[in-house]
């Protein structure tokens, strides 16, 4: 007896989460037979598309995504994105639609801890609601079946259990998730969402910063590096900074580090324009969640250029300022100590120098840091793909063509 088939379509925006969906095309057959159905010959398609432009309702995701289903002719459908959703502001991780077979993971809604083990449960708990439905005597059927099964590689997975997005790690005793059933109002079947506006707005923030991948702007940083670090090493040569830094107490030093990396930060935003400001499309809440998150990204890179400027510096100290040297200069004692205040007080004034004198090399990867800019972008390509199908529509419809008089006395 041949086994039946179902098919699944993982689609995915364009960036990170693509590059996840193809990892999961794989893994996920193996899983779905142990966690879903194992008489069933799974098929996993992974796909980019971003569905929607800008949209802060998750119901149009998941109307978008039926429609694709309806193309494609899968099962299944489960939609990954990057934008954050909220029911009362508190945030949507995961939402699921038994009838049209259609599910939606937000990205920014699991937070900043790893990634990949979250997504792929998540993945098989949508599906595996779709399958069996989300009534309570459904999920105690999927409960029992899942107790049978026996797969060491997969046994982790019994311990989530039926009505967990995923398995329960640290940060959801802090942020606990709540599964809900809204009701026959819509025509959503389950809703995962966080139960605390606090710590919801703190998981999706972290999330947002996750989303934005601080490390993958940092190469647009390499010629203010360079910048900073040459007018900081010809400044390594006055006494001047040395000085400085044998007078500055603790609290002086951090709270220079501290204005320098802002002023850096603020450079950014205003040089790019990277302030979401008001808009009649947006809610204030959200816009003021990716002005936030634009802030906090920027500052996670500007740590980064921090940390690898004051090693620089430290090399630089050491090989440019003999102790002999330092000794004369100063006052009081000397030691190691006034190396590391020296590459300190360095690192923090070639911050200031490098950001107003430079320019970043790649624009559009600082601008991607912004939710604002890409969502612009996604609504772009959105718009582009329906002017592509209306074109291709316009070229098979043939169009009428003039007649000149003989044509229509012929005619008649």
């Amino acid at each position: 007896m041949s086994q039946a088939k179902m098919s699944v379509g993982l689609v995915t925006p364009p960036g990170y989460p693509e590059k996840l969906s193809k990892k999961f095309s794989s893994e996920l057959p193996n899983l779905l037979r142990y966690y879903v159905e194992d008489e069933c010959e799974w098929h996993v398609d992974s796909t980019v598309d971003p569905l929607t432009g800008v949209t802060e309702k998750p119901e149009e995701v998941l109307e978008a995504g039926y429609k694709r289903k309806e193309e494609e002719n899968w099962d299944y459908i489960v939609c990954l994105t990057d934008l954050p959703f909220f029911q009362d502001r508190k945030p949507i991780l995961a939402e699921a639609s038994t009838n049209k077979k259609v599910a939606i993971i937000s990205l920014p809604g699991l937070g900043s801890t790893p990634m990949v083990k979250r997504i792929r449960q998540s993945i098989l708990q949508l599906i595996n609601e779709m399958y069996y439905g989300s009534p309570e005597e459904d999920r105690e059927k999927a409960q029992r079946r899942l107790q049978t099964k026996e797969n060491d590689e997969y046994d982790y997975l019994k311990e989530k259990g039926s009505k967990r997005l995923f398995k329960k790690g640290g940060f959801e005793r802090f942020s606990p998730i709540k599964r809900v059933r809204p009701g026959e109002e819509t025509s959503i079947d389950v809703r995962y969402i966080v139960k605390s506006r606090l710590s919801g707005a703190i998981r999706i923030l972290t999330g947002m910063v996750r989303a934005n991948r601080p490390w993958a702007i940092f190469p647009a940083f390499k010629k203010v590096i360079i910048f900073a670090f040459a007018t900081g090493s010809y400044a390594l040569v006055f006494p001047t900074l040395w000085q400085l830094s044998n007078s500055y107490g603790l609290w002086r030093m951090f709270m220079l580090m501290i204005v320098s990396s802002c002023l850096m930060v603020g450079w950014l935003v205003l040089a790019h324009n990277l302030w979401e400001k008001p808009r009649q499309d947006r809610a204030k809440y959200l816009r003021n969640l990716y002005n936030i998150a634009t802030i906090l990204t920027l500052l996670v890179t500007v740590s980064f250029y921090y940390i690898i400027l004051f090693f620089m510096f430290a090399v630089a100290v050491i090989a440019f300022i003999p102790m002999g040297l330092l000794e004369s200069q100063l006052s009081g004692s000397v030691g190691y100590d006034n190396y590391f205040y020296i590459t300190w007080t360095a690192t923090s004034i070639s911050i200031i120098i490098g950001a107003l004198g430079s320019a970043l090399e790649d624009e559009e990867v600082v601008l991607s840091s912004t939710y604002g800019y890409r969502q612009q972008q996604r609504y772009k390509t959105a718009n582009a793909s329906k002017d592509e199908d209306t074109n291709s529509e316009q070229e098979e419809t043939p169009l009428p063509t003039k007649m000149n008089k003989k044509e229509v006395n012929s005619e008649r």
